[in-house]
């Protein structure tokens, strides 16, 4: 893979993806339908899927691509491959909470390498540049060109106060109970991604997540919080989250700054 290509190709596709999502955002209204598994979906999705899908298959079309928006992709077998979800975080954009991200990631062998998470009503983006350090975008993101990028590093945590981020919409007693194992100085919610790119920038050391997610909801965020210095780890056993996995369905997971000292379930 050429990463230089790859990393800008990302970052473009993300930031005109982002203002396709932000017309629909700013409009009056918008429709919201409901797919089969009676998740929200909504024009915002499905505009910025197809924008994303092309531009990725004609810079890299010998590249597996899986996107949440199209099914057909969900039947492919790869442990190298691209993965998109337009818009992660569909409830806040739907209640116009501004907790969404774009999220593109390159996955080789199993493990997210190259990502690149994007925030449109935060004006917040991160990803992974070619060396595959991740930074900070800062400034106005134009598309043709990348402006100041500052390198991003997790927390060096303090096991006798943590700072714990996690879900907006999707927060549930098993989380807390969880959280519950630990000291904790301050807690976040976020929605969507971000919540990895908290962890990822030291603005948080821990983020649990006890629920249902899929690959495509953490590949982009999982790496950039690897280029940080960060890990993402299955619940259970503490092994390292991989993907590529049958129906790209995730187990619960735990990402976190090293220094954490972990809590079995």
């Amino acid at each position: 893979m050429d990463y230089d290509k790859l990393t800008e190709v990302m970052r473009r596709l993300s930031l005109e993806a982002g203002d396709i999502i932000m017309d629909i955002y700013n409009a009056d209204d918008f429709e919201v339908k409901s797919k089969s598994d009676d998740s929200p979906v909504t024009a915002a999705d499905e505009a910025a899927d197809a924008h994303i899908a092309a531009g990725l298959r004609a810079a890299f079309p010998d590249v597996t691509l899986i996107t949440e928006e199209q099914a057909d992709s969900h039947a492919l077998s790869a442990t190298t491959f691209l993965i998109v979800d337009p818009l992660d975080g569909t409830k806040e954009f739907i209640h116009r909470r501004g907790d969404f991200t774009v999220n593109i990631a390159y996955v080789e062998e199993g493990a997210p390498r190259r990502g690149v998470v994007y925030a449109p009503a935060k004006g917040r983006l991160f990803y992974t540049n070619a060396a595959g350090v991740s930074v900070e975008e800062v400034g106005d993101l134009d598309k043709d060109a990348t402006g100041t990028t500052i390198p991003i590093s997790v927390s060096t945590p303090d096991n006798t106060g943590l700072m714990v981020v996690a879900s907006k919409s999707h927060r549930d007693q098993a989380t807390d109970d969880y959280i519950n194992k630990y000291a904790v100085n301050d807690m976040k919610s976020a929605g969507s991604s971000l919540k990895f790119c908290l962890v990822a920038t030291g603005e948080a050391d821990l983020y649990p997540r006890v629920g249902r997610t899929m690959e495509w909801d953490t590949a982009a965020g999982h790496a950039v919080l690897t280029g940080a210095g960060g890990h993402v780890v299955r619940f259970d056993d503490h092994m390292p989250l991989s993907y590529g996995k049958e129906d790209f369905a995730n187990p619960f997971f735990i990402a976190y700054a090293p220094g954490v000292e972990l809590k079995m379930p």
